[in-house]
């Protein structure tokens, strides 16, 4: 698992850096990918909900996300798309989504998806907190296609704006910051 992890994370870091690249117009909001060419699952399409975190993604038939709730400020956002949320202590939360990606292996039953924040920044009264982030959702679909238990990887990076601190970058060592381990669960429709 951590062998796929780590030859997932390399090859989508060397393809971002490669030079052909697709005009960000022409470029779809989600990339899926099913090992072999074949069709991405019926019974994979609907409500995921995760048992914490308040994550959510919702998969149609062709296996895009049509929409997911993040755990930073638990906000539902579209991919491709900007979001803004008002806060409840003023001000407002803007969120743009970066690229997002599904890739499925019916062998081995797996399903990894990646969600990014391309930019964000939450007011919170008087502070602000900003950066972008990734998370990178990778596991096996139970045989009954209702569960997905997943290791969550998390890439960060955080700068806050408060009185105390200008632009502090919020460091996050990545030897620190293991895998979250998460169960969705596909909602009745």
């Amino acid at each position: 698992m951590r062998r796929l992890f780590v030859l997932l994370f390399c090859g989508l870091s060397v393809s971002s850096l490669g030079g052909c690249r697709q005009p960000a117009e022409n470029r779809p909001a989600v990339e899926v990918v099913v090992e072999d060419g074949a069709q991405f699952p019926d019974y994979l399409a609907g409500v995921w909900k995760a048992d914490k975190g308040g994550w959510e993604i919702v998969f149609e038939p062709d296996g895009t996300i049509s929409s997911a709730v993040v755990s930073l400020g638990r906000v539902r956002m579209k991919p491709g798309r900007v979001t803004t949320v008002p806060m409840k202590m003023g001000g407002e939360g803007v969120y743009e989504a970066g690229p997002w990606a599904v890739q499925f292996s019916h062998e081995r039953r797996e399903l990894t998806v990646e969600i990014a924040i391309a930019d964000f920044r939450v007011e919170l009264g008087e502070s602000v907190v900003k950066g972008r982030t990734m998370d990178l959702f990778t596991g096996t679909i139970s045989p009954d296609g209702r569960s997905w238990w997943v290791n969550r990887f998390s890439f960060p990076e955080y700068v806050a704006d408060t009185k105390m601190y200008r632009d502090h970058k919020l460091i996050v060592d990545p030897n620190e910051n293991p895998p979250e381990e998460l169960l969705f669960q596909k909602v009745s429709e």
